[in-house]
């Protein structure tokens, strides 16, 4: 392998020297996107999807791909067409899965693999379900594989012994649904709609399919319920035992799912098909990400104390099959745990969670609150991380090895998504004991890049590193912003600011590259970028997350103008008389509440942004959200005056008569966590007092925009707007 990347490293060196540009829309979207990820189980193979964007026919084409962990180039998957994904590997590396809609609706295929040459044959169509196949699974005997449908729960169960019934009721069902002239629906639930979608009368099942007979079975028959609960980052939500003998899944029971975080861990025995489900999680809060231990022994999932909190510390949880009894593994970790997985034989734990704009890497044992922090150090002949392992990490496999190999997905904000190797000192030095002490520190690990998606575009493209810098907040908190500077830049000009507000208002800034809002793009233009992780923000441990809750225009809101005042202070480049705020989601609240509490900025974005706080607790689809970050319904406040009501108190169309920065509104038709009126109210607010504003709607997406096209004309329009406030005439036209 290190031959392979010095040789790479060698043709760099000899090619002619090339002048660096700065980054376009354009090369955004021909940059690949790397998707799913699998390991084969003998460590020999990465399975990977890849991304591509045609920018002129407003497509996004996924592909199957191959390649050698131990090094060498990538093939594509021969079985796989255009538009496949989900590649798993079988335990015994002779087969593969993956999910195609290549004869119509989604369903598995499979294949046989010979892990020596990466070669696959024989390629077949496992299900033939109407409702279609998704987040497929192998079982570990290879006997037979797990995956979600949506189905009508009160069509017939389909069953190993009838199956026929229960899917023609199905297909029937949305057949007339599709072909009826009447597309009225009536609603006897809240979460009628989610997201982006209607929900309707189908909900999420987890289904069983025999390998051999093509034999499927209903594993939760007319439960009412979704198995698993809604995620936006996907998956099923579900594990099976070492033995085949046992599944573990995700679903909430409680009766209001739209004021509900209340998921739990269900016990499913694969070997009764009339057993029921058993609960084995005790907590009020959210339970996710089931996953055995290899050897059988445990099964471990991540866990939230406070019910209605969706932004609860995660805690990661550890649950003896045989004793029947659940503890916390890290009781004193101030951090969430955001991703976790077994290492290969049992011994600990390898768990990813966010840390001050990054993600850190941790080994965990089972005694109870015993982890080692992994630093990097990338071996000479590839630069790459340099320490503590800078960039966002996911996607976490254990390779079978003792040493705890890991492969992972790690993306830099100047750099989109590659897979990587994680190999730690073959010496597990001590970490973190029982009462919070920590011995001789650490895990050094070598970081290898496998993947090398884009290195081609990226090696043309002139973009800045990311800055991290730290200020006192009015209160005295410690607070962490980042800057990028622009490409070509020269520290005796001055720079115009877009200053970006993130979203949550759970989330944080940090070294993680996106499509959507990409803080390289940003500054592509001749502009300085700042981004302040205020109050709210994630990475910093539960009490900072806890800042924002019931105080969502006070902290955050002092945070973030401290913050850019420092950068204005410290930063003699930026010219302090030409910055524009720009947010979306809860990004666009704050956007909203900056125009009517203060008037540094030039210009303002508001995307997707919260503007009426009453009017948006009755339209959002997600209730548990509002009633806990505003402490309760607006009723429960009628009578008392505004500045007990946080309904009132909070609300950025209440100081509307301070409006006065030029803004842009942008909202879309399908935002069903914030309401499209919000944005109309925005801007018919904005016009009626006259404020110099537009109004930036997509009727076909929803709170994010991801057409191909869309995107192109929201990044124009917002870069359009900026100029037009920010720079002089003859450099913004």
């Amino acid at each position: 392998m290190h031959k392979f990347i010095t040789a790479l490293l060698l043709a760099a060196t000899l090619a002619p020297a090339q002048t660096k540009r700065p980054m376009t829309f354009e090369d955004m979207m021909h940059m690949k996107r790397l998707g799913s990820t699998a390991v084969s189980p003998d460590g020999k193979w990465l399975g990977y999807s890849v991304t591509s964007v045609n920018l002129d026919q407003n497509t996004k084409t996924t592909e199957l791909w191959l390649q050698p962990i131990a090094g060498g180039d990538p093939i594509k998957l021969a079985v796989a067409q255009p538009g496949d994904d989900g590649l798993q590997f079988s335990l015994d590396n002779k087969r593969i899965l993956f999910t195609s809609s290549r004869e119509g609706g989604q369903q598995v295929w499979l294949a046989d693999f010979d892990s020596a040459t990466g070669a696959t044959s024989n390629l077949k169509k496992l299900t033939t379900i109407a409702t279609e196949a998704d987040n497929a699974k192998w079982s570990p005997d290879g006997k037979f594989i797990v995956f979600t449908s949506a189905v009508y729960p009160d069509c017939p169960v389909m069953t190993e012994a009838d199956a026929t019934a229960g899917n023609k009721c199905n297909a029937d069902r949305d057949a007339a649904l599709a072909s009826s002239k009447v597309k009225a629906q009536i609603f006897t639930h809240l979460l009628y709609r989610h997201w982006n979608h209607f929900t309707g009368d189908k909900r999420s099942h987890l289904f069983l399919v025999a390998v051999d007979s093509q034999i499927v079975r209903d594993l939760t028959p007319n439960d009412p319920h979704d198995v698993p609960p809604f995620s936006l980052e996907g998956g099923g939500g579900f594990a099976i035992s070492p033995d085949s003998k046992e599944l573990a899944f995700t679903e909430n029971l409680d009766e209001e799912p739209a004021i509900s975080t209340n998921a739990d861990i269900f016990t499913l025995d694969l070997t009764n098909p009339a057993a029921k489900p058993v609960k084995v999680s005790t907590s009020k809060g959210g339970d996710f990400n089931p996953a055995y231990s290899p050897d059988g022994k445990y099964l471990a999932w991540r866990s939230q104390l406070r019910p209605g909190y969706e932004s609860d510390k995660f805690r990661l949880l550890l649950y003896d099959r045989a004793a029947k009894t659940t503890k916390d593994l890290l009781p004193k970790f101030t951090k969430w745990v955001d991703e976790f997985v077994w290492s290969a034989n049992s011994k600990w734990i390898f768990v990813a969670a966010g840390s001050e704009g990054g993600t850190a890497l941790y080994s965990v044992g089972l005694e109870g609150d015993r982890y080692s922090p992994i630093i990097g150090e990338a071996p000479k002949d590839e630069p790459l991380s340099g320490q503590n392992l800078l960039g966002e990490f996911n996607g976490l496999y254990a390779m079978p090895s003792d040493k705890g190999l890991l492969v992972a997905v790690q993306m830099k904000v100047d750099r989109p998504a590659e897979v990587v190797r994680i190999d730690p000192s073959p010496t597990i030095v001590e970490g973190r004991d029982a009462k919070g002490r920590f011995g001789e520190c650490c895990l050094v690990a070598d970081v290898y890049r496998l993947t090398h998606l884009n290195d081609a575009l990226l090696a043309q493209l002139d973009q800045a590193p990311l800055e991290s810098f730290w200020f006192p907040a009015a209160d005295g908190t410690k607070v962490q912003g980042f800057l990028i500077k622009p490409p070509a830049f020269d520290p005796n000009k001055k720079y115009p600011v877009k200053f970006l507000i993130h979203g949550g208002p759970q989330g944080a800034w940090g070294d993680s590259w996106s499509y959507r809002w990409n803080a390289e793009l940003f500054a592509a233009n001749g502009y300085v970028v700042v981004m302040i992780n205020p109050g709210g923000s994630t990475g910093y441990g539960q009490a900072f997350v806890d800042r924002v809750n019931g105080d969502w225009g006070g902290k955050p809101f002092t945070d973030l103008m401290t913050g850019l005042t420092y950068t204005e202070q410290h930063y003699p480049f930026i010219d302090k008389t030409r910055e524009c705020a720009l947010g979306a989601s809860y990004g666009g609240y704050m956007a909203n509440w900056v125009l009517g509490h203060t008037n540094r900025f030039k210009c303002i974005v508001s995307h997707d942004g919260m503007f009426n706080a009453e009017s948006a607790f009755g339209s959002t689809e997600e209730d548990w959200f509002n009633i806990w970050e505003f402490k309760g319904h607006p009723w429960d406040y009628y009578g008392k005056p505004d500045s007990e009501n946080p309904f009132r108190k909070w609300s950025p169309s209440l100081s509307a008569k301070n409006f006065k920065t030029p803004t842009l509104v942008i909202h879309s038709q399908l935002d069903y966590r914030l309401d499209v009126s919000e944005g109309y109210q925005l801007f018919d607010t904005l016009q009626l007092l006259h404020v110099p504003s537009k109004m930036l709607y997509f009727p076909d997406e929803g709170h994010w925009v991801l057409k191909p096209q869309n995107s192109q004309l929201w990044w124009k329009t917002v870069n359009d707007w900026v100029d037009q406030w920010t720079k002089p005439k003859e450099q913004g036209q």
